[in-house]
């Protein structure tokens, strides 16, 4: 008998719980998979499965000998996977997760270009800021924004996640324009966050090489960042957003810089997906296509 034809009936027969449930999903009798059972227990010279007239259960060297054969049986499809992948274009459908702003505003345009350029992909995109484990909630491909510790993930950098403050031209003219961070205390300021509208907000600005931090107040408090963009469009405050989504409002107009001679809260970005696999040919192309695209230390 051949190794791993008895390897994966083992597998599915500790899976499933008995023999005949087991020939069922595999389309063979209950006889055979006894046979692939014992082949592998001969060989091994020990019992793998308690089994009795009603129910079935590992031995301890069954337990050890079913994670390795599970691993084994992966990483051989996970071979055909990739081999099968480079030989064709990318295709399926590729889950991804993302903050909520970054997402909205500069993955969402990214992707539908991505798929312009392949039409046999389909993008199940995932936009939330909490902590996400791709591996438990089935993601194949993620962009974090922050520090990645987890050594089962590979993470590869993108361009630094940059904030800057804007307000709209006629909310400059009625209050006057900030010109060190300290002024940003007698400014209507618009906080981000989901926290009570009485816990302080802090901003950090730096200027050669020195920080300064400076606690901001305003009348409108949000946990999306989007309305804070459409408030201070529309004259309500100075909203501290990323550098890549206001370039767009400064140019057209609508907001303007302020204290641009002060560097905004920076924090570095990286698009990532787990470790132990060959990327198939869909997620190869997606994060090489994000390096491209945010890769570069210039905003977009």
């Amino acid at each position: 008998m051949d190794k791993l034809s008895s390897m994966a009936v083992f597998v599915k027969a500790s899976d499933l719980g008995s023999f005949a449930a087991t020939a069922k999903a595999m389309g063979m009798s209950p006889q055979m998979v006894a046979k692939h059972v014992v082949f592998l227990e001969d060989r091994l010279g020990t019992a793998l499965l308690h089994r009795t007239t009603r129910r079935q259960s590992l031995t301890d060297v069954g337990r050890v000998f079913y994670d390795r054969c599970k691993q084994l049986l992966s990483d051989v499809e996970a071979a055909e996977s990739v081999a099968l992948d480079m030989r064709s274009q990318p295709k399926g459908v590729l889950r991804v997760n993302a903050p909520v702003t970054f997402g909205a505003f500069s993955l969402a345009p990214f992707v539908t270009r991505y798929l312009d350029r392949y039409p046999d992909m389909r993008i199940d995109l995932t936009l939330n800021d909490r902590f996400v484990d791709p591996l438990e909630e089935g993601f194949e491909v993620m962009v974090r924004i922050g520090e990645v510790e987890d050594s089962s993930l590979i993470a590869l950098p993108l361009a630094p996640y940059r904030l800057i403050a804007c307000a709209s031209p006629d909310y400059l003219i009625r209050r006057g324009t900030p010109r060190i961070p300290l002024d940003l205390e007698q400014h209507d300021c618009l906080a981000y966050g989901d926290r009570p509208s009485s816990t302080p907000c802090r901003w950090q600005f730096t200027r050669s090489g020195k920080s300064e931090e400076v606690r901001i107040s305003g009348r409108i408090r949000s946990n999306d960042w989007k309305a804070l963009l459409h408030a201070s469009i529309a004259g309500y405050g100075i909203t501290l957003g990323p550098e890549s989504v206001l370039n767009a409002e400064i140019t057209a107009g609508r907001l303007v810089q302020v204290l641009p001679d002060h560097e905004g809260p920076s924090r570095p970005m990286h698009v990532i997906y787990p470790v132990g696999r060959r990327p198939t040919a869909k997620v190869r192309s997606f994060v090489e296509a994000l390096i491209d695209e945010f890769g570069t230390d210039v905003p977009k």
